[in-house]
């Protein structure tokens, strides 16, 4: 069975938490609209995915934490990352770490995130996904 849209891959490659909590905005409204979605974590956005709160260690807004501008975002009345994280993995989204960019910055072996499924791999097993038709966004 094929796919009805191309799937969309999405390459986050930014420690911005802005620029990640916006990747899973696009994630999550693609896949709600029934577009196949993967999501590629590489360096500093592999923080995102890491067990015990890692996403916390990326790099917030205006001096902020990305544990204070989730609160803001959600305080103004947008999804904060949990919600979009948990959203992405109930609509399928699928997730990748990159092995590469966990080796990079000393993180290989570190635990992952128990309440997803994330695959490791690498920019090739990230193009295999995408395959032919599919689109790819690098963020």
């Amino acid at each position: 069975m094929t796919d009805a849209y191309p799937r969309l891959s999405l390459m986050v490659f930014s420690g911005d938490f802005a620029r990640v909590h916006y990747m899973l905005v696009i994630a999550s409204a693609a896949a709600a609209t029934n577009v196949p979605v993967t999501v590629f974590f590489t360096m500093k956005a592999a923080h995102a995915v890491l067990a015990d709160e890692g996403w916390h260690d990326l790099a917030g807004e205006d001096g902020r934490s990305a544990a204070e501008t989730d609160n803001g975002y959600v305080a103004s009345g947008v999804a904060g990352f949990e919600e979009l994280i948990s959203a992405c993995a109930e609509l399928g989204v699928r997730f990748m770490v990159c092995e590469m960019g966990l080796r990079s910055l000393g993180l290989e072996g570190v635990e992952l995130r128990g309440d997803l499924e994330i695959t490791p791999g690498g920019v090739v097993s990230f193009l295999a996904d995408a395959g032919d038709e599919g689109r790819i966004i690098f963020i």
